[in-house]
């Protein structure tokens, strides 16, 4: 038995079957070549009678033929079916309503920065950027914090190796958008300040309302004769644009080492209408810290405290998300598990 009867016999067969008018005549060469009697079937026959030597190459191309074949009959049923469909689709009803591609969205955290922006812009205050990754002096020095505060704890926050600046200390993932208001009140040099700094923030928390990398927004306004009244009424005006006009929010009092006086805000919580679910516990939602810009704060950015004063607040986005009404979103880690099953509802 040679290679060239097996290889001939092949090529004979894919000659006929791509010749072949119908599925009738496909059938036919299948019966011919591969059926229980066809010329591949008794050529697989032959190979036990030959010697071991020869056995086994045989063997190979044969069984290479019969898999070849059985590939070009699939090929060209496949292609008649195809032409009956396109003989089909020669006729066409203008009138059949069409149908719709589907059309995706923005992700819901990306619409909420835009929607933050748009609010903050109407009472003009001006979106800017600033690195993520961040100098010790930017994150936390500067910000009035001492060495030994616990946020600076490398359980709290993510150092990033080998990387260190002789003026401003080691490297590290911005921790908050807080950092923004040095550089801001650098970069300008002199009020008036209103800044909004929408970033990514990292730091080592993962549960239904932290996330390891989240994003913050940071307002920071300085000027002459401003007080904790202009605070006050800038985040009463945010929470009624996001939220609604009958949602309710309050006012704590809390210590940031930046701020002074400091406040945290809650809002309703929408989830359970404030009666208390696995999310806010008793009602309330925390949305982050605001507070008078610290005396150290504004003179580590060049700022004059006697002559000027300044507030600032820093609050989560995906938790302001959260609490917009009818949304229902219970655990922040649902934003970022990427199933479109959860992303498709919005």
């Amino acid at each position: 038995m040679e290679s060239n009867r097996i290889q001939n016999l092949k090529n004979q067969a894919i000659s006929s079957i791509l010749e072949a008018q119908s599925d009738e005549e496909l059938e036919e060469l299948r019966i011919a070549y591969l059926g229980r009697k066809g010329r591949i079937t008794q050529l697989l026959k032959e190979i036990p009678s030959l010697s071991p030597s020869e056995r086994k190459e045989i063997g190979q191309l044969a069984n290479d033929a019969k898999n070849a074949i059985e590939q070009a009959l699939a090929d060209s049923k496949r292609a008649q079916v195809a032409k009956e469909i396109d003989i089909d689709k020669e006729w066409l009803d203008v009138t059949a309503p069409g149908k719709r591609p589907s059309v995706g969205h923005l992700h819901l955290v990306t619409e909420a920065i835009q929607e933050i922006t748009t609010i903050f812009e109407k009472i003009g205050f001006t979106r800017v950027a600033y690195p993520e990754v961040e100098w010790d002096w930017y994150a936390f020095e500067g910000l009035n914090m001492p060495e030994n505060h616990p946020a600076r704890d490398e359980w709290e926050t993510l150092y990033i190796d080998h990387l260190e600046n002789k003026k401003y200390g080691h490297a590290v993932l911005t921790p908050h958008t807080s950092s923004g208001q040095l550089r801001e009140m650098k970069r300008l040099g002199k009020p008036p300040i209103r800044m909004l700094n929408i970033a990514k923030c990292y730091r080592r928390q993962s549960d239904v309302s932290h996330a390891p990398m989240f994003y913050q927004f940071e307002g920071l306004v300085i000027d002459k004769g401003i007080n904790i009244t202009h605070l006050k009424g800038t985040l009463d005006y945010f929470a009624k644009q996001y939220f609604g006009p009958n949602r309710k929010t309050r006012i704590r009092p809390f210590h940031f080492q930046f701020t002074e006086p400091s406040i945290e805000v809650d809002v309703s919580c929408d989830i359970c209408q404030g009666k208390g679910c696995r999310l806010c516990k008793q009602g309330w939602l925390e949305l982050g810290g605001a507070g008078m810009v610290h005396p150290i704060v504004l003179k580590n950015g060049g700022i004059d405290p006697e002559k000027y004063t300044g507030f600032a607040f820093g609050w989560g986005v995906e938790r302001v998300l959260m609490m917009k009404a009818g949304l229902k979103i219970d655990d922040l880690r649902l934003l970022y598990t990427n199933d479109l099953r959860f992303l498709k509802q919005f």
